[in-house]
Formats: structure tokens, C-alpha cells, sequence
């Protein structure tokens, strides 16, 4: 009894591990419900969704830094912009949104 029991937490774990990580936002879901607070205005000095300025910061910093910064919090924004429930793929799926954003302009 007591391994049936076992195996049936197990499978449970796994399946709960699963739907969490196909729930995973995109970073335009993301931007939309968190980053575009701050990002579509300016507030602080948040660079602007589609400015060339997330382009510059690409070059000198690199996605791997400016997510780190994300995850942390820089300036006034705080760390991942507040949304205490995303994860740091999530986080950097949004950095990488807001720089592609730049780059079609």
C-alpha cells in the first residue's frame, strides 16, 4: 500500500512539474501584464519599448547582463519589475522581447 501511495505522489510531482512549465509566459506576455507599466512610457527612465536604446544596451551589456539586471532590479525597477511569481527564463524571454522590439524598427 504504502508504494502505491509513493508512486502515485510521484506521478503527481511530475505531472504538476509539466503543467507549470508549459504555463510558462512568453516574453510579449509578459511585457504586456508586467514590463509595459514602465517600458511603453519612459517612467524613470525605463528605456521605451521599441527604442533604439535597447539596441545599444544589447551591444554594450548583451542579453545575459541585462537579464541578470532584470532579475535583480537596477535603478527604480524593481527586481523582475515586481512579478514575484516569474522565472528568471520568463525574465529573460522579456529582456530579449523588448530588445527584438528595437530591431524591427
Amino acid at each position: 500500500m504504502k508504494k502505491i501511495a509513493l508512486f502515485a505522489l510521484c506521478i503527481s510531482i511530475v505531472v504538476s512539474f509539466f503543467a507549470f512549465a508549459a504555463a510558462a509566459r512568453t516574453g510579449q506576455q509578459l511585457y504586456e501584464s508586467t514590463c509595459k507599466v514602465c517600458h511603453e512610457t519612459g517612467i524613470s527612465g525605463a528605456p521605451k519599448f521599441g527604442d533604439k536604446k535597447w539596441v545599444e544596451l544589447d551591444k554594450k551589456e548583451g542579453v545575459r547582463e541585462l537579464t541578470k539586471d532584470a532579475i535583480k532590479g537596477v535603478r527604480a525597477m524593481p527586481p523582475k519589475g515586481g512579478c514575484t511569481d516569474c522565472t528568471d527564463a520568463e525574465i529573460k524571454a522579456a529582456v530579449e522581447y523588448m530588445i527584438k522590439s528595437a530591431k524591427k524598427k
